[in-house]
């Protein structure tokens, strides 16, 4: 009996040294005495590709470094998270986690959310508001001398002078109030190995000032560092923007134009007597740097400690997942994806995505379904410029908007190849491709430089194999003034779309239904561009689901505009929507449907002088009104005409 406990216990110590640790237990199974590195994280740990705090600890661990991680430490007693381990040897990193605590908390009507993806089983409270300022703040309170380095999204869309929507104030870098030393904004790999290999030669830390991809705040004694390599710009002081909101906007026309090109200036911005200095970002990954943080020993499982806890919903979603590419080319308004991870793709082999479907395969719980293979958006895999010094010189936030770029090779041919070749595993029954698939890059009539007939191909391959009976895309509007300032394509480019779905429904019978996801509130939406939303996608046969109200957040033209009232690149006044009547009038057109609703949505018409779209939405006579089905008419009136001449008949009013 005693031989078998001894067992037993060797065999818990060898699986948890399989993750990075967590206590100081594990630290000794591991048989260190010391740390190099402490990492903290608003999130619970798990170790897995798709979560940025497992994948910065495995690339430092990669690195020769003792790291250790302390997930979602105790800021309500007395904060013995943030001693138990001691002092890192070189720094504390620090991350609010995979998402913005804020959002993370909080609804976009700013409501206490009941339910936390990344912790144990949902539940709330183990994520403080600002975790990154919190946590950092903390550490330099009882480590003064340690230095502390803060990434992630919240520190990666804070870096700069932003509008913080959930305390109506304008906030300076993020470094002033977490008191950190260093910043690394979008993806760490780069710049932390970097870090690292500077620090082994023995630079201390306070000398790190020239590393790209980070930021730091000099004091007024401090002397600006010289790269005879880089261009130099400054932007208005963090003071002149709370004074002056259009000076607040014409800051970030620079700071998005900077944050994505190739060779980009370094910028400066005064904050008091202080200066916030922030390098300019390392150059888009490469096939086998993108790889190699990819192939690193996860054990793609959460730490053993949750066990009792119950299911992390986040890891549940993604645990069946592959992801195949970063950065998204789309630059919309209202995402802060190309502001974190860049709008150039960095795509990862089909040899290494293949090598992770075959981990995933043999996980004793895979059934046989891959959940997504996918990224940012599904379908801009091994996507680029076709002459690379074009694409060396260009400022532009969009490659697709307003028009999709001549120089971008738009080829969807990798990416069918690449959805058989895992369809090939003989443990693979299905793939689905559950992340966001750009619509309108399949469209001939908008992606003109493309193969009409190799779009048709990917979107049969992905209709016939790839779906569970629902296709999720996003339109987000149909005004196109509204959809010019989301940098989204004309709402006639989804009706092209949703006929080549029809027509390869009814091809191969597959009763597919078509999921559109809308935004209100979003600037330049006004009630009426609403009401015309309700009744365009009633008038096609929808009832809206994926539907959601605009929440401002940093680093994005949209958010710049609902606080300043100015479009950065342009410094003309832009309407949005901002008090909660306006907002709840403007989300409340997406339930025509409901009954609650009828008399409002008929005396707001008949005030805005609409009555063809209430006619439409709220006709007279009894509406024998059915979802949409394909290859059937998607609603009917008894006075009627069909469908297909319905459509062509009904003018929606589109404001110029």
């Amino acid at each position: 009996m005693k031989k078998n406990h001894v067992l037993l216990v060797l065999m818990q110590e060898l699986r948890l040294s399989s993750w990075l640790p967590t206590t100081n237990r594990e630290v000794k199974i591991k048989g260190w005495e010391s740390l190099d590195v402490i990492l903290f994280s608003g999130d619970a740990y798990v170790d897995h590709p798709s979560f940025g705090p497992a994948v910065i600890g495995r690339i430092l661990e990669s690195l020769g470094l003792r790291v250790a991680i302390v997930p979602q430490p105790n800021v309500n007693d007395n904060l013995q998270d943030f001693e138990k381990l001691g002092r890192p040897n070189l720094f504390f990193g620090v991350t609010g986690g995979c998402m913005d605590p804020m959002i993370s908390n909080y609804t976009a009507s700013k409501r206490k959310r009941d339910k936390d993806a990344y912790t144990p089983n949902g539940d709330i409270g183990f994520r403080p508001d600002y975790a990154t300022t919190v946590y950092a703040n903390i550490l330099k309170e009882k480590w003064p001398d340690v230095p502390v380095l803060i990434g992630g999204i919240e520190a990666s869309l804070r870096r700069v002078t932003h509008y913080d929507y959930w305390s109506d104030k304008l906030m300076p870098t993020i470094l002033e109030n977490s008191k950190a030393d260093m910043l690394v904004y979008g993806m760490g790999e780069q710049p932390l190995r970097e870090i690292v290999r500077l620090l082994a030669k023995g630079v201390p830390f306070s000398s790190l000032k020239t590393i790209k991809q980070t930021a730091v705040l000099l004091t007024k004694d401090e002397k600006i560092p010289k790269n005879s390599n880089w261009e130099d710009v400054d932007i208005a002081s963090h003071e002149a923007c709370l004074s002056n909101k259009k000076t607040f906007a014409s800051n970030f026309k620079i700071i998005e134009q900077e944050s994505n090109k190739l060779a980009a200036r370094r910028i400066f911005q005064k904050v008091g007597e202080k200066t916030l200095m922030i390098n300019p970002p390392f150059p888009t990954m490469t096939e086998k740097e993108i790889d190699a943080s990819f192939d690193l020993p996860y054990t793609r499982l959460p730490h053993p400690k949750y066990n009792k806890r119950g299911p992390i919903p986040a890891f549940e979603m993604i645990k069946h997942s592959i992801n195949i590419h970063r950065g998204c080319f789309g630059g919309c308004s209202f995402c802060t994806i190309s502001a974190h991870q860049g709008k150039f793709i960095a795509s990862r082999s089909q040899e290494s995505i293949l090598k992770e479907v075959d981990t995933v395969a043999n996980m004793p719980d895979f059934k046989g379904y891959l959940s997504d293979i996918g990224g940012p958006s599904a379908n801009m895999y091994k996507m680029k410029g076709k002459i690379q010094s074009i694409c060396d010189k260009c400022v532009a936030p969009s490659c697709i908007s307003p028009v999709i770029c001549s120089n971008l090779d738009t080829s969807h041919k990798p990416l069918t190849e690449l959805y058989k070749a895992v369809d090939s595993h003989p443990k693979v029954k299905k793939s689905f491709i559950g992340s966001g698939i750009r619509h309108d890059m399949l469209v001939p009539e908008f992606n003109k430089n493309a193969d009409a007939q190799e779009l048709d191909d990917y979107t049969e391959e992905v209709m016939t194999k790839h779906v569970s009976g629902r296709l999720k895309v996003a339109p987000e509007h149909t005004s196109d003034p509204v959809l010019k300032l989301m940098r989204k394509p004309s709402f006639t480019y989804f009706h092209k779309f949703k006929e080549r779905f029809d027509k390869i429904n009814l091809k191969h019978q597959l009763k597919l239904q078509l999921i559109p996801y809308f935004i209100s509130n979003h600037p330049a939406c006004e009630l009426e561009d609403m009401a015309n939303l309700a009744a365009e996608t009633k008038d096609m046969g929808f009832q809206l689901e994926q539907v959601q109200g605009f929440t401002p957040s940093p680093m994005t033209v949209a958010t710049v505009i609902y606080y300043s009232g100015y479009h950065p690149y342009t410094l003309k006044k832009v309407f949005t929507p901002k008090t909660k009547k306006d907002k709840d009038e403007q989300h409340r057109f997406f339930f025509w449907y409901k009954n609650d609703n009828r008399s409002w949505i008929k005396n707001t018409l008949t005030k805005l002088g609409r009555p063809d779209l209430l006619k439409v939405l709220l006709p007279a006579k009894t509406e024998k009104w059915r979802k949409n089905k394909p290859g059937k008419p998607k609603h009917t009136f008894d006075d009627a005409v069909p469908f297909n001449q319905r459509t062509n008949k009904l003018k929606y009013k589109k404001r110029k």
